[in-house]
């Protein structure tokens, strides 16, 4: 019996503690619920994403995974407004933060809104998403309760798609025009 627990049983539970806290605190697997990333990343892809402790370290452009308290369940979104940020979205779907134009090439329709400009003001410990699917996402400029995400529900950073094997990758992040 000893020589079971130490061959087979101990290395078991040794597995499952280790994968227990590498999936806590170092990185997680997510799989994206919506096309509202499309094209950057699709309805089903599996995202390979690294914890995040110290969500400050985040920049504009990251895609990142979070628990939207709103609808209790995780969100993948790409980060635009930090702490402090002043987010302007224009008539025309272009999007500047603190009065840099973003280069949004990346992203797969825009949403044109005639006679409606958007101005946000990311507060302290809060941060604002958008979805590059602009027309059909539900992000930011849309959410009932506050268009902002507070930094202790951003669970971590998106770094590679590994699922499906076809579409394999490192995410790239997203830069400014001006």
């Amino acid at each position: 019996m000893k020589k079971i627990f130490i061959n087979w049983i101990l290395p078991i539970i040794a597995a499952l503690v280790l994968s227990t806290i590498i999936n806590k605190y170092v990185f997680m697997i997510a799989t994206v619920p919506s096309s509202s990333m499309r094209p950057t990343i699709m309805e089903g892809d599996r995202l390979l994403v690294t914890r995040t402790h110290n969500p400050e370290k985040l920049k504009t452009g990251d895609i990142v995974v979070f628990d939207f308290k709103e609808e209790n369940e995780k969100f993948v979104k790409r980060l635009i407004g930090t702490p402090g940020d002043t987010v302007e979205i224009f008539e025309d779907g272009s999007v500047k933060v603190n009065g840099k134009l973003l280069d949004d090439s990346y992203i797969y329709e825009r949403e044109y809104v005639t006679d409606v400009y958007q101005k946000y003001e990311v507060p302290e410990d809060s941060y604002f998403f958008l979805g590059d699917n602009r027309n059909i996402s539900k992000d930011s400029r849309k959410w009932e309760t506050s268009p902002y995400i507070k930094g202790e529900d951003i669970e971590g950073k998106a770094q590679f798609i590994v699922y499906p094997f076809n579409r394999i990758g490192k995410l790239k992040s997203i830069s400014y025009l001006n």
